[in-house]
């Protein structure tokens, strides 16, 4: 069985990267296991072409278990805890307290977000260009499309495996199920169990009861191995999970902002309880940073304004507000996707901080038209759904249902499926859930 996301000989080869980021000098363990015949480049799709033989796998283990022992170098200006990250902020802003529901404009905007991304999730940016350019639909503006699509350029750049079926104009009937709205929809339910004061140990316990194994990915599916191994968090982040700074958790918060409505502050903590389960320092700073978009996104009348508050919740030294800040500053440029390229174009395309970048990009960029902002983030070629949800999200809940336009309402057909219990959910029924939690 190939077994992404999990296998020790794969995980190793991240974790050089992940190790060397972190400062700890990985040099020799590298280099004894190229001397043994693995292969130390991380695999783009989370598992490598070929199984390592037993004594290989062996070797990974051992070597995964010296990399852990390494000492970090430290970090005072990324740290983990929320009282450190607290006393590292600004002043939070004012923001005003509406009673406005925006929630269904939100909701509506994640799915049709997520769902422009899907078909190409995977293919890198020059690959996106290559389709739209072949299909005729270059610059994007709308669904993708198989129709007239020439024989070569999509053996070159094949679809998404999973999402082609679902995920193209011609074959789009609903949201079809994603992980980027499955998270949501847990979280939701998450505050109707537990309200505010939920605990880490309350996420944890809900993944086990209602997540499907073999639906959670990189680092969830980590912390879900570690839950199972019965470790204890912050050890669910941290013990053989090279993907712990990755877009994961971020992904995984949006309706902690969207029930607290002007309080990105508040959002953040709440963000910072569940993404801990499964990542540490910019991981958990993309996870805060969301739900603060989210959160300001409910009052305010831009997305230049939502950009300034959720900024707020990030450590100002850390990476991912530096990211953010160049995500911001590469949209007065023309070619601002030339630049983030060129800045974080060595990380793997599921890591938080060039997607970071490219949602703080697109969301400047677009400034408030919705299908600019959600096709930037798409062409930008890295974790196109889950970077588009979160432009999504944002833009739909400052514009409204109405304002997203039809083009993009319309295949929704109010309907997003899941692998939750329960089955498919109406996205209008989601949005009054949401409403009365944060009531």
């Amino acid at each position: 069985m190939r077994l992404t996301w999990a296998q020790p000989e794969d995980l190793l080869a991240h974790e050089f990267v992940q190790s060397a980021a972190e400062g700890r000098d990985v040099t020799s363990v590298r280099e004894r296991w190229i001397a043994a015949g693995g292969d130390p480049v991380p695999a783009v799709s989370g598992a490598g072409p070929r199984p390592a033989s037993p004594a290989l796998r062996a070797l990974a283990r051992t070597l995964l278990d010296e990399l852990a022992a390494l000492p970090a170098a430290p970090s005072p200006g990324e740290p983990d805890g929320w009282d450190e990250i607290l006393a590292l902020l600004p002043a939070a802003p004012v923001l005003p307290r509406r009673a406005e529901d925006r929630t269904l404009g939100a909701w509506t905007g994640r799915a049709a977000g997520c769902l422009l991304g899907k078909p190409v999730e995977k293919i890198p940016r020059e690959g996106i260009e290559e389709i739209l350019r072949a299909t005729g639909r270059w610059p994007l503006d709308r669904w993708f499309t198989a129709v007239g699509l020439p024989d070569d350029v999509a053996a070159r750049w094949p679809w998404n495996r999973r999402s082609a079926p679902t995920s193209l104009e011609e074959n789009i009937s609903g949201m079809p199920e994603d992980d980027d709205l499955n998270y949501p929809i847990l979280a939701l339910t998450l505050l109707e169990r537990h309200g505010r004061e939920f605990t880490t140990d309350d996420v944890a316990q809900l993944w086990l009861e209602q997540l499907p194994a073999g639906r959670v990915f990189t680092a969830e599916r980590a912390a879900y191995r570690n839950l199972l191994d019965a470790r204890p968090v912050p050890e669910t982040a941290k013990h053989l999970n090279p993907f712990r700074e990755w877009i994961g958790a971020l992904i995984r918060t949006d309706v902690f902002g969207w029930v607290s409505p002007g309080d990105v502050r508040g959002a953040a903590r709440l963000a910072w309880v569940d993404a801990r389960l499964s990542h540490t320092r910019n991981g958990i700073y993309g996870a805060i940073w969301a739900a603060a978009l989210a959160s300001a996104a409910m009052v305010v009348d831009s997305v230049h304004s939502v950009l300034d508050a959720a900024e707020t919740v990030l450590p100002p030294e850390s990476r991912l507000a530096e990211a953010v800040r160049f995500g911001r500053e590469a949209a007065a440029y023309d070619d601002g996707l030339d630049r983030l390229h060129a800045r974080y174009g060595d990380l793997h395309w599921v890591h938080v901080l060039n997607n970071a970048a490219v949602i703080a990009y697109a969301l400047a960029r677009g400034d408030g038209d919705f299908g600019q902002s959600i096709s930037l983030a798409v062409t930008a070629g890295w974790d196109t759904d889950s970077a588009a949800a979160t432009v999504g999200g944002v833009v739909g809940a400052l514009v409204g249902v109405d304002w997203i336009g039809e083009q993009w309402t319309k295949p929704l057909d109010n309907r997003i499926a899941t692998s939750l219990p329960g089955g498919e959910q109406r996205i209008t029924d989601l949005a009054a859930r949401t409403a009365g939690v944060a009531r």
